[in-house]
């Protein structure tokens, strides 16, 4: 009798380390927890870096990839945001996409195509493989209801976001003053903008939508976007999935921080995160903790 193969699921992460790491950390929770294999499958703009290689060659044997062929952006303008170049990375991409999932579908059990939270464009080519499409949202719930919410907000304000007097009513968080918001959402007119807006857009065509976050930390957010609403896809806190240690750190350095935070009295410890695009220096650090 055939050996029966494994659930295999097909991950897309768009361009930068920042995207890879949070889906590599999904990844290994699946082969561990759920016995899946995974491939990833990776939109180029250039030869791999020497970081993206050293990290997926450090995963499980269960846990492969692909490097697609590198597509020119040459024709983007020179002032051109991260959204534009990573959205056009993966578009331009679909073809490579599109015969990188034909191979997997011809040689594994490919079940799911899992992309981040600007690689929906895939979502097109996972369809014609009847692939269930899901998105890994690598940031917080309070960004994930943003993103749900933007298509509803921006069809019904006409001004900047930081023009509007009143504060922003994200569902299940508190009043945000639209200045505050994400700054890809700053300019309308920006083609940065225009690519989120038509990410969030298809979001819904997603059967699921997987959150790096927790009750215990966003509850009111997490609350609202699993609140049933008619075409709107579930979704699972899934966190805290966090990289521990790194070439600076070891185990027993991340094993001595998180008991010295159980020692702590409860609701003591604030959490402060500035995403893979936050960089402070010491002083900054400094001046940080000092004003909190």
């Amino acid at each position: 009798m055939a050996q029966t193969k494994i659930p295999h699921i097909a991950v897309v992460p768009t361009p930068g380390m920042g995207h890879l790491i949070p889906l590599i950390e999904f990844a290994k929770r699946v082969v561990q927890q759920h016995q899946f294999a995974v491939t990833f499958i990776i939109p180029t703009d250039g030869a791999p870096t020497k970081a993206q290689k050293s990290t997926l060659a450090s995963l499980p044997s269960s846990i492969n990839s692909i490097f697609l062929p590198p597509v020119t952006l040459d024709d983007a303008p020179e002032n051109s945001k991260i959204e534009t170049l990573i959205s056009l990375t993966l578009v331009r991409s679909l073809p490579s996409l599109r015969d990188a999932l034909k191979s997997l579908v011809a040689n594994t059990s490919l079940v799911s195509l899992v992309v981040d939270l600007f690689g929906t464009d895939a979502f097109d080519v996972a369809k014609e493989f009847n692939l269930s499409p899901f998105i890994f949202f690598p940031s917080t719930a309070t960004a994930l209801s943003l993103f749900l919410y933007l298509p509803t907000l921006d069809a019904s304000v006409s001004c900047e976001y930081r023009d509007l007097p009143e504060p922003v009513n994200i569902p299940g968080c508190i009043p945000i003053h639209g200045k505050y918001l994400l700054d890809p959402v700053q300019d309308r007119k920006n083609e940065a903008y225009k690519w989120v807006l038509h990410h969030t857009k298809r979001y819904r065509m997603a059967e699921g939508i997987m959150v790096n976050s927790f009750m215990e930390l966003e509850g009111g957010a997490i609350k609202a976007l699993q609140k049933a609403e008619p075409g709107k896809p579930p979704v699972y806190p899934v966190g805290p999935l966090v990289k521990m240690g790194s070439s600076s750190s070891t185990r027993t350095d991340d094993d001595e921080s998180l008991k010295w935070l159980d020692n702590q009295p409860r609701g003591s410890v604030l959490f402060v995160s500035f995403g893979s695009g936050g960089t402070l220096s010491s002083r900054q650090l400094n001046e940080l903790a000092l004003g909190m």
